[in-house]
């Protein structure tokens, strides 16, 4: 087995594996460390631009890449939308929202690094993944310009190729030799992508399987302020 089908035919289901089965045994069996340890109340300098930044532009990156690689080539052609249109879409979106992503993501990491409070307050975990995500989002933005080069030559090979494999290993027939042909630097992104999910279940983005839903439907809480009265002397 070359490196090409392990990296592509098995190392996605190695990934998967322990992303499902992780997270499944951390939340039964050590739900209090199921957290987003903030540390916002030991440092708030640009936590909250940073903070909002970084999270819209990674839920968005990752929602451009489940429309891109999951959905269907034949949906897209259903809903009028034709390859050079879907490329040059998936282009000014990774652009924009990548962009967003690196600013924010910048300023949480040298705030994480090098902030006293915040990082020995933290875990070594944390700024591991952090640091792999913006490895994983300097390696994607850094396919942009190979996949405006592969637009303005009107060759959608490239995207088709990378969503047929994901498409091929969701439906348990990978095909690795799909992305024989790909540049390096698109596979390298997607071994970067998928330890993300391999890394999952041990770090603290496991709250994102968490969603608030019950907030919304929660009862007031009801907080009474601590106000000293005067004592009023007697006559």
């Amino acid at each position: 087995m070359n490196l090409l089908n392990f990296f592509f035919g098995v190392y996605p289901y190695i990934a998967l594996t322990i992303f499902v089965v992780g997270s499944w045994v951390r939340y039964d069996n050590a739900q209090y460390t199921w957290k987003t340890d903030s540390t916002q109340l030991l440092s708030k300098n640009n936590v909250w631009l940073a903070s909002n930044l970084f999270h819209v532009g990674i839920l968005s990156i990752f929602a451009g890449h489940f429309a891109g690689l999951v959905l269907p080539h034949a949906l897209w052609i259903a809903l009028g939308v034709s390859d050079m249109d879907h490329q040059w879409l998936a282009i000014i979106a990774g652009s924009v929202f990548g962009t967003m992503c690196l600013i924010g993501g910048a300023i949480l990491w040298l705030r994480r690094m090098f902030n006293p409070r915040v990082r020995a307050a933290g875990r070594r975990m944390d700024a591991f993944i952090l640091s792999w995500l913006m490895l994983t989002l300097l390696v994607g933005l850094s396919t942009l310009p190979v996949s405006i080069g592969h637009a303005n030559h009107g060759n959608p090979d490239v995207m088709l190729a990378l969503s047929g494999w994901v498409q091929s290993v969701l439906t348990l027939q990978p095909q690795p030799s799909l992305l024989a042909n790909v540049e390096p630097v698109f596979r390298l992104h997607m071994f970067l992508g998928m330890t993300v999910f391999l890394l999952f279940p041990f770090t603290r983005l496991v709250h994102i399987l968490t969603a608030p839903v019950s907030y919304v439907g929660r009862a007031y809480q009801i907080v009474r302020s601590k106000r000293r009265v005067k004592a009023t002397a007697s006559a």
